[in-house]
């Protein structure tokens, strides 16, 4: 559902660009609102939330899908966390859905599906431990990197049950935008694939954007 802001970015708290294939690691207070801003078009932005309290609660795929009863993610969606609470609402999107079954890359993935010598290439997974381990202040380890949302991907179901990894639906200067429900950790991959054209072949930033 497309459901353009009221915000404007001049007011905006806090401003972050996140570069073509790089991480994010950051807290979101409740009541504060999140713009994710897909700056050229065709970037997927790989996304985890955790509870900024008890990182052991966070963002879960399969009680999201089942309480809304879709597929997709987009404007008037709650993100449930494992505990079955809100952490996030989804309240302005201009892109249109989002996935939440994709996964994100990792070098295993990356071999199984394209070759065994794409293994060293950088992926999502790669990202986010690298932002773990440098800032061991949040207290999150790889045993944290659960099912993540892909803002921007386009992952469509095959009438058999199966996923593809298509061009983007997005484009320069679309947005997603959520208000959070409570403390939340915000750990982003700006996704740096280029065996897919999930980022159109060529990785580019991405803008965080906030507002109290």
């Amino acid at each position: 559902m497309i459901i353009a802001s009221t915000l404007r970015p001049d007011n905006a708290v806090n401003r972050i660009t996140v570069d073509a294939g790089d991480h994010y690691i950051g807290t979101l207070k409740a009541g504060q609102t999140l713009r994710i801003l897909d700056l050229e078009g065709n970037q997927a932005a790989d996304t985890l939330f955790y509870s900024a309290h008890d990182t052991s609660e966070r963002y879960s795929a399969m009680d999201t899908l089942r309480e809304q009863g879709a597929l997709y993610l987009t404007a008037g969606s709650r993100l449930l966390s494992s505990e079955g609470r809100p952490m996030l609402t989804i309240t302005a999107d201009t892109c249109g859905r989002h996935d939440t079954l994709g996964g994100a890359c990792a070098s295993e993935s990356n071999t199984v599906r394209y070759d065994l010598e794409k293994r060293h290439m950088h992926s999502c997974r790669d990202n986010w431990m690298q932002a773990l381990a440098n800032h061991p202040e949040y207290g999150l380890t790889k045993r944290d990197i659960t099912h993540n949302i892909n803002f921007f991907m386009n992952v469509p179901v095959t009438a058999e049950g199966g996923l593809t990894f298509e061009d983007g639906i997005s484009a320069p200067g679309k947005y997603v935008e959520m208000v959070a429900e409570m403390d939340v950790i915000v750990l982003l991959s700006n996704c740096p694939q280029l065996n897919n054209p999930c980022n159109g072949y060529n990785p580019t930033p991405v803008e965080l954007l906030v507002w109290d």
